[in-house]
């Protein structure tokens, strides 16, 4: 491809923008028109002119998304790369949707936007960029929340897939949004008429997955058969037993047939799976099947934890306290001060965790701004927790190197009398605290969740002196 033979259309209405993108296409050898409105670029498209078209979303006279469709059919082959500084999931579907070429976030990186026009204009000339079957929401409030770099990497690879019908498998750390993922894919998708059905292999007794997934006949089809003309997805794939990877593999391979009775076929499903392991390394402990792994890993995706993208903690601070006042709980602010804490705590528990934390300071507090003292208050009463070679470290472990070095500690390596009861109490209090908190002062409702009785629940609040009332403690 010779560059001066091609002609790149630019549309943004920041000057700098446009300075900056026609002078790096012009020292790559491309021929460059810029412009700082829409009425001049669907001038110079409708007369024939450019090869590549690189414009803003947002410009004075048009939003570009209401003209996308128009570029698609007075030029059909013409390839459109699109920038916004709007910076959501919602923006990436509805440029993939209106064909755009590829979505590229503002501030841009300019290796970044130049390498897209090189794919763009090297591709050959009968082929065209899938249009993604996917749909806005009409609630505001999106599936996924994030403008960060690598929150935008999975928005683009989203907006690739919602189109298409692959398996696909995601990746990443507990509480970090697979699920949500996996249902943008489904509601976003041409199957989101159908049933979005889950099940967490991680949470069902092991001699019950078969069940749960295949159904034991006469009535109870199993997870399998419900999700016909949906998608199903397998949470914590990782946990899933050797003999039931087997069975679901023979289904998948079509080896064993599994009917849906009520239409004599079988089951119409999309898979997503999604894991916080590493099943590549399962797999050479012979504790996951190889062929199941590329059976799923169609289309992997990688869902970064948090503290890979703290930018993105402000908007999601503001979100959950919007999601938590929708629920009840007492509407709060927080302040720039408490942001910036949120930012350099570590998140091991990643986007769940900072739910879980911003519904607790709301219903415990009785402070209409949340500020850094509050947030520093919680965060220091939070039990970390460790990450080994292996992955997370369970609880058991952490109390037993906490005991391990408190022997340690004392005289002779022993602890005064009374250790029985001092170490119950140092776990009951926090126990009984959180779940108070996540049932917002529901005690019958804690007590169900912690399996005791109401009046021994009460008896322990008062013995061990956790106070119900909001505000300092």
């Amino acid at each position: 491809m010779n560059p001066a033979n091609k002609k790149i259309l630019i549309a943004d209405d920041d000057s700098s923008v446009r300075l900056v993108l026609s002078q790096a296409f012009t020292r790559l050898g491309y021929q460059v028109r810029a412009t700082g409105n829409v009425t001049t670029l669907m001038k110079w498209i409708q007369d024939g002119e450019g090869d590549l078209v690189v414009t803003d979303v947002v410009m004075p006279d048009e939003n570009i998304f209401n003209v996308l469709p128009r570029i698609r059919k007075d030029r059909p082959k013409l390839p459109v790369i699109v920038m916004s500084a709007q910076n959501t999931l919602l923006t990436a579907v509805n440029a993939s949707e209106g064909g755009a070429f590829e979505y590229v976030s503002k501030p841009f990186d300019l290796d970044e936007v130049t390498a897209a026009a090189r794919r763009a204009l090297s591709r050959p000339a009968d082929s065209e960029a899938s249009k993604a079957q996917a749909r806005a929401m009409k609630d505001e409030r999106l599936p996924l929340i994030g403008r960060s770099a690598p929150m935008q990497d999975v928005y683009r690879t989203i907006a690739r897939l919602v189109g298409a019908d692959l398996t696909v498998l995601i990746t990443g750390e507990s509480g970090s949004g697979k699920e949500l993922v996996a249902r943008a894919l489904h509601d976003l998708g041409r199957r989101r008429d159908g049933k979005f059905v889950v099940i967490n292999l991680a949470a069902v007794p092991r001699e019950r997955v078969e069940t749960e997934l295949f159904g034991r006949g006469e009535g109870d089809l199993g997870k399998l058969v419900e999700a016909d003309g949906g998608t199903l997805f397998l949470d914590e794939i990782g946990d899933m037993p050797l003999d039931a990877q087997s069975r679901l593999l023979r289904v998948i391979d079509g080896a064993e047939p599994a009917l849906n009775p009520k239409t004599g076929r079988r089951p119409n499903v999309r898979l997503i799976a999604a894991t916080n392991r590493d099943l590549r390394g399962l797999i050479r402990q012979g504790l996951f099947r190889e062929d199941l792994f590329f059976r799923l890993n169609v289309a992997p995706l990688r869902l970064p934890p948090l503290r890979d993208r703290t930018e993105d903690i402000p908007d999601l601070a503001r979100s959950f306290l919007l999601r938590a006042a929708r629920e009840g709980l007492p509407s709060k602010t927080i302040d720039q001060a408490a942001l910036e804490r949120l930012k350099t705590h570590a998140w091991p528990g990643n986007v769940r965790e900072l739910e879980n934390l911003i519904r607790r300071i709301c219903a415990l507090y009785a402070e209409e701004l949340i500020s850094a003292r509050i947030v520093e208050r919680e965060l220091q009463e939070q039990v970390p927790v460790a990450v080994g070679e292996d992955g997370p470290v369970t609880l058991s472990t952490l109390i037993e190197r906490h005991l391990a070095s408190h022997f340690a500690d004392q005289p002779d390596g022993v602890p005064a009398p009374g250790l029985y009861d001092r170490i119950l109490e140092e776990v009951e209090r926090p126990l009984i605290r959180l779940t108070l908190a996540a049932t917002r002062g529901n005690q019958v409702r804690a007590a169900d969740i912690l399996g005791l009785n109401r009046n021994t629940l009460r008896k322990k609040i008062v013995d061990l002196g956790v106070e119900l009332t909001r505000g300092k403690r």
